[in-house]
């Protein structure tokens, strides 16, 4: 063999292994940086090594690069940076990118809003088995957005997303299930893919597992369980939540009655603008139930629920207007107004990946 050939042998090696462990580095770089992030190095010198590896033709690292522009993660943020790295690697084939560019494109974010490409994005994620495209085309063909609406092949996307552990596939499928959405109704199976959802700590499942054991659909009314899955969906700040927590301390349903804790939960709820709690909470006030009796606090709170539409806060006003001003007395503060379950939305995002596959959006019996 020519001894220069024999020569220049262990530099093509050194090369092939150098280009692999590079590849191997950015990727172990990536996921430590997400679990153990005082132990690394600094965001910018991350960055740089994405960089040089992205230049090469790695797809992992134009996406991980795509990511870092989008978060402003060791480098200034830069949506167009963003779409052009995701692009670049979901030509190559890279998932995560793949989905991330489809929910730009949903949004319009970065790009012009263009739903169909959206799909096309999604679909080719999907495909190679990203739970978070999955979820994401589940959600379009649900709706209807970028592709003919199309409730048999949403849930096709959707198990195939809630087999791989996607929360909002998973409440999702629940939400099917529990409305016969493209399968024959069953409460029992809704309960369950809720429940997956909620310990996992989806909200909207949360909610909606609140939902399914105060009314007792899938399983027996339970007061206690209704409390415990409202009361985790009420602390991550989800006002449905909150407000039909307020209306099980208001009734005493599994729980101790206080008025006091009724008004705090419903208070929560309304001032981010829950109809149900706006109207719950002048009621409060009007009997003084948890808090002194006013007059004009109930009619703030009656206001706000007639404003968005509420028919129990407009016939409250009405009977205010012809009783001349003066609050007419409620014969009972129970059954406050439950809100009812939801269904999850779509558009998950891949954050700055800790391992390849799942991106993200998602909807709920609240659409999450």
């Amino acid at each position: 063999m020519d001894p220069l050939l024999i020569s220049i042998i262990p530099l093509i090696v050194g090369f092939i292994a150098m280009s692999v462990m590079s590849g191997i580095y950015i990727r172990a770089l990536i996921y430590l940086r997400i679990r153990r992030r005082r132990l690394l190095r600094s965001d910018t010198a991350l960055y740089q090594v994405a960089r040089r590896l992205a230049e090469r033709g790695d797809a992992f690292a134009q996406f991980s690069l795509g990511c870092m522009y989008a978060e402003g993660m060791g480098v200034a943020k830069s949506q167009r940076q963003a779409v052009a790295w995701y692009t670049r690697a979901a030509e190559r084939g890279e998932p995560g990118a793949q989905n991330n560019l489809g929910v730009l494109y949903a949004n319009g974010d970065g790009v012009a809003k263009d739903h169909t490409r959206a799909v096309a994005w999604y679909t080719r994620a999907a495909e190679r088995g990203s739970a978070n495209a999955q979820f994401n085309l589940g959600c379009a063909y649900a709706r209807g957005t970028g592709v003919a609406k199309d409730y048999a092949q949403a849930l096709k996307w959707y198990r195939r997303a809630a087999l791989q552990g996607s929360a909002g596939a998973q409440n999702n499928l629940g939400i099917a299930y529990a409305h016969g959405k493209g399968v024959a109704r069953d409460d029992a199976r809704a309960l369950k893919w809720y429940l997956r959802a909620a310990e996992q700590g989806n909200v909207t499942a949360q909610f909606n597992l609140g939902v399914a054991y105060i009314e007792g659909r899938g399983a027996p009314p339970d007061a206690a369980q209704a409390l415990k899955w409202y009361t985790r969906a009420a602390e991550q700040g989800d006002a449905g939540a909150q407000n039909n927590l307020g209306v099980i301390y208001a009734n005493g349903l599994g729980v101790a009655q206080d008025g006091a804790e009724a008004v705090k939960w419903y208070r929560l709820s309304a001032e981010q603008g829950d109809a149900s709690a706006q109207f719950n909470l002048g009621v409060m006030y009007a009997n003084g139930k948890g808090v002194p009796q006013d007059e004009a606090e109930a009619l703030k709170w009656y206001t706000r629920a007639a404003e968005q539409g509420d028919a129990g806060a407009k016939f409250k006003l009405a009977v205010i207007k012809n009783r001349g001003g003066s609050l007419p007395a409620d014969a009972a503060v129970k059954g406050g107004r439950l809100d009812t379950a939801a269904d999850a939305p779509g558009g998950n995002i891949i954050p700055f990946p800790a391992r390849r596959g799942p991106n993200r959006p998602s909807p709920s019996s609240k659409p999450d």
